[in-house]
């Protein structure tokens, strides 16, 4: 027994050729990368505005945090769920009949094709530049904030749609080819009950993307908590600062802790 084992591993596959391709081509880009990346070194007060920083979140204000009134932070917390609760649910609504016409198992390879160039075209721009884009059409405020994780979302959203869509058993649809159904009668009655969890899981998973993203859009005005952290840390508000930074981590530990059950409860 001990032969045979010591035969397998002597002509065990080997791949040494690709590691060191792969390590090759990582190290070529790493050293083709550097000089477009250029170290300064940090400004003169940078340390002891990080040390600022620190003593703001130790002794944050703590008036700031419980001022349940529309200039507390609860309320900037809230602001920002519901912008990102809202962005996500009208991009989900957008996003399912994206994937399905961009679904080659469904609408064909060619036709297919036009669903997939739109999906990639509107995934093309981060949030923030649709944010700045956005706020010149419906000025500032957590309606902009809303349309811009729309509109983001759909890129993704609509992308790991596709691929769900297209891993699909395909006798289930051939299936329903052969009883007669046509198009929406295949998606309603036998593909979107087999995809509710994935779908469910993706959409719990970009709405803790959005509540991120709606705390930078608010940088641009788009509401949320980014524009009042902003002010703080230019204007040398560190206790406020501070404040409103462990808001944004309570906001996010209790979102990923939620969006978290829910899929475990899901899966």
């Amino acid at each position: 027994m001990s032969t045979r084992i010591l035969e397998t591993y002597e002509n065990r596959p080997r791949y040494v050729k690709q590691i060191c391709f792969i390590v090759g081509v990582i190290l070529l880009i790493t050293a083709l990368s550097l000089p477009y990346v250029e170290f300064n070194g940090l400004v003169t007060n940078g340390f002891s505005i990080v040390n600022s920083i620190i003593q703001g979140m130790i002794a944050p204000n703590w008036d700031a945090l419980l001022n349940f009134t529309k200039e507390g932070i609860p309320y900037l917390v809230f602001e920002t769920v519901a912008i990102a609760f809202l962005g996500t649910f009208i991009g989900l609504v957008l996003s399912v009949p994206v994937a399905f016409l961009s679904s080659q198992n469904i609408v064909g390879r060619k036709f297919a094709t036009i669903g997939t160039f739109m999906i990639t075209v509107i995934r093309t721009f981060p949030p923030f530049v649709y944010g700045l884009m956005l706020i010149r059409v419906s000025g500032p405020g957590p309606f902009t904030g809303v349309l811009t994780l729309a509109i983001t979302s759909i890129g993704m959203i609509s992308k790991m749609f596709v691929e769900v869509i297209e891993d699909l058993d395909n006798g289930i649809i051939e299936s329903l080819d052969a009883a007669g159904c046509n198009t929406l009668q295949k998606i309603r009655y036998g593909i979107i009950p087999q995809l509710m969890g994935n779908f469910a899981s993706i959409s719990i998973y970009r709405f803790e993307i959005n509540v991120k993203n709606a705390s930078i859009l608010g940088l641009v005005g788009a509401g949320g908590i980014g524009a009042p952290l902003l002010f703080a840390m230019s204007g040398f508000r560190w206790a406020d600062a501070g404040a409103l930074l462990w808001g944004l981590i309570l906001l996010v530990v209790a979102v990923e802790a939620l969006s978290s059950w829910i899929r475990s409860k899901l899966g």
